[in-house]
């Protein structure tokens, strides 16, 4: 059944306490806002994983998840961190395939399916990030890349490790730079990776699983995206470090 979600992304910010500070302002004002069935994913830092696994733990309507992890279970790879790493502190999900990790850290669809076996290996949850760049959308390769990365990335799996994935879909023009997608552009992208999914799985696989969009997603701007049929929630990165943005978006579901 599909999930609603707004995922929350915090990148490389805030300190421990003010991690902390943040998560606690988000599950009060859950307690007291959110109605709904919806669910909230934070992904901080590794630094805060457990103590916010520990903070949320009585709080169905909340769940954590890291940024990244490394495709190995264990081994000399000074700096990195492990699926079994992350379950080991409670959290459930991971972002997997995030455009920054393609962009600076050269992340390719090969890495990121080695990357999303570990994860699913460990039962966590991976969000794995799709999108174009603005010159693949200006040369109308936007398709086409988005097929790709399903194809190499993730399309490897069974069908039934293939419905534990949340997909996020995140234009790589739209992040961070104040420029959203369309909800007409964003619907359009969703339902074409919804149909992906039903040809190479089956249409009761494409029409459970959850997909995010992910792209200067705000509490001005969400309900319009999030009333389109294939958008299930949101990847929301700036957005997320403010507990009233944050909340007022996931309110969105209520």
């Amino acid at each position: 059944m599909r999930k609603k979600i707004v995922a929350g992304n915090w990148k490389m910010n805030l300190d421990y306490t003010e991690g902390l500070t943040l998560f606690s302002e988000v599950i009060n004002m859950i307690k007291d806002e959110v109605t709904g069935s919806q669910q909230a994913v934070v992904c901080s830092p590794f630094i805060h994983l457990h103590s916010l696994v520990q903070l949320g733990k009585d709080y169905n309507k909340v769940s954590v998840g890291a940024q990244n992890a490394h495709q190995a279970e264990a081994g000399a790879y000074t700096g990195e961190i492990s699926s079994r790493m992350i379950k080991s502190v409670g959290a459930e999900y991971v972002i997997i395939g995030h455009s920054e990790r393609r962009q600076y850290f050269g992340e390719t669809n090969d890495l990121l399916a080695k990357k999303t076996d570990a994860v699913l290996k460990n039962q966590l949850t991976p969000i794995f990030c799709i999108g174009e760049t603005l010159q693949e959308r200006e040369t109308e390769k936007h398709f086409e890349v988005i097929k790709s990365q399903l194809l190499e990335g993730v399309f490897h799996l069974d069908e039934t490790a293939f419905a534990k994935l949340v997909i996020a879909y995140e234009p790589v023009w739209a992040i961070g730079t104040g420029v959203t997608a369309s909800a007409e552009q964003a619907q359009e992208i969703h339902a074409f990776i919804r149909a992906e999914i039903a040809q190479k799985y089956s249409q009761q696989v494409a029409d459970d699983i959850t997909i995010l969009y992910g792209g200067s997603c705000n509490p001005k701007n969400a309900a319009e995206l999030f009333a389109k049929g294939d958008i299930d929630g949101g990847l929301i990165g700036g957005a997320s470090l403010k507990s009233r943005d944050f909340v007022d978006i996931l309110k969105v579901f209520n």
